[in-house]
């Protein structure tokens, strides 16, 4: 809850007040919608005081001073995709061409940073990647990190993955991967059965990456070790993975009974289904991070395209690998934006309006250790004012944030 004495001790004038909003961020414990009496200043981009009732109104003495009626909306801080492979047309594999129509996209959506996501390749090819996505991420703000999703992967659960590159993790391939990525490596996704796939993880962990577990044949007993190894992500909970069995209990039964993992969930209605998408927030409430998996087809028409080196479908905004004969197959990424999953997760999944703009946005950070564990707030005073106003329904009303 926030209230006037939460305002800061400030001599920095505000340029911008948004009043009369619901503020969805910060301790749960305190929160309350029982009416839209929040306010928050900021100047420069930056936060500068925040509170509830008429303390604002101190802050408004100058005529340069903008104030927007917020008309009850929610403020909300801009979400964050720790899982994306592009948008518009172009894939993080494209590099600078196209990258800024993938974020354009996914930040119409309400996405003020996101994670390149690339699929698999040979090592060699993986590298020739990340050198120059770590080049983008330290020219785009947008841009939050690099994620590798794999080669280290289960040829039995490959998904949209070309299977003639899936490799074991060897030592020489993972120190190639960190020089590659020269620090910007946020997240790669391994599968934990593999022959060296634990000395992988920790090697990984030790270097400040984020480990997570998917495209796997791991069953509940491999799955822990890898949690206990470091591992601290499930990607895309319950693809490309065992499901849930009462004589196996498998992959997403370890990573729930483990406290520090992190459960991505692609909240589209296609890759899981309401109910089971239902149980998750139940059984790990905090713990979701909503990703969009999206692929180029995302804001785009139905058609052709391509994930990785892999020809994709898209009918009905469902994305499909292409065979060779023109039928489809696996789910192959996605065409979701984080504000549809936001809005699905309120309206069908049974989440508040909090804990879905927290697992857009808080859960994903602290994924990714960005955060730290103890962090509520994104909208403090002294962080970055990159907001969302949100209709009832979740929707994006306006945005506010960094080009």
């Amino acid at each position: 809850m926030t209230t006037d004495s939460d305002q800061a001790n400030t001599t920095t004038p505000a340029d911008t007040i948004i009043r009369n909003a619901i503020i969805l961020d910060g301790d749960p414990a305190g929160f309350t919608v029982d009416t839209a009496d929040d306010w928050l200043a900021e100047a420069g981009g930056v936060v500068i005081a925040r509170g509830r009732g008429s303390g604002w109104q101190d802050l408004s003495t100058s005529a340069r001073v903008r104030t927007i009626d917020a008309e009850g909306a929610y403020l909300v801080p801009g979400y964050v995709d720790i899982h994306c492979h592009g948008a518009g047309g172009s894939s993080a594999e494209d590099g600078d061409d196209g990258l800024d129509e993938v974020l354009a996209v996914h930040r119409r959506h309400g996405t003020r940073a996101l994670a390149l996501s690339f699929v698999s390749d040979t090592i060699e090819g993986l590298c020739d990647s990340l050198t120059t996505g770590a080049r983008l991420v330290r020219e785009k703000p947008g841009v939050l990190g690099l994620h590798a999703e794999g080669p280290f992967l289960s040829p039995d659960f490959k998904g949209a993955h070309a299977p003639e590159v899936l490799t074991c993790p060897t030592p020489e391939a993972v120190e190639s991967i960190l020089t590659a990525a020269d620090g910007t490596l946020a997240q790669i996704t391994i599968a934990p059965e593999l022959p060296g796939a634990l000395d992988a993880i920790s090697r990984f962990t030790s270097a400040g990456v984020s480990v997570a577990i998917g495209h796997t044949a791991a069953g509940y007993e491999e799955a822990g070790r890898a949690f206990d190894a470091g591992a601290n992500i499930l990607t895309h909970t319950f693809n490309a993975m065992s499901g849930i069995h009462h004589r196996a209990p498998g992959p997403i039964l370890a990573a729930i009974e483990a406290g520090h993992v992190t459960l991505e969930l692609i909240n589209d209605g296609v890759h899981v289904a309401t109910a089971p998408a239902r149980m998750l927030t139940r059984l790990v409430p905090g713990r979701i991070a909503l990703i969009t998996d999206a692929m180029a087809a995302t804001g785009m028409a139905d058609g052709r395209y391509m994930l990785g080196s892999l020809p994709v479908q898209v009918e009905d905004s469902v994305a499909r690998l292409l065979g060779e004969d023109g039928s489809t197959g696996s789910i192959a990424g996605s065409t979701l934006t984080m504000e549809d999953a936001v809005m699905r997760a309120v309206t069908e999944v049974g989440m508040t309006p909090l804990e879905a703009v927290r697992a857009a946005s808080l859960v994903p950070l602290r994924a990714l250790g960005v955060i730290a564990e103890d962090e509520l707030s994104l909208l403090r005073v002294g962080m970055p004012s990159e907001h969302l106003l949100l209709n009832a329904d979740m929707s994006i009303r306006t945005e506010n944030m960094a080009r």
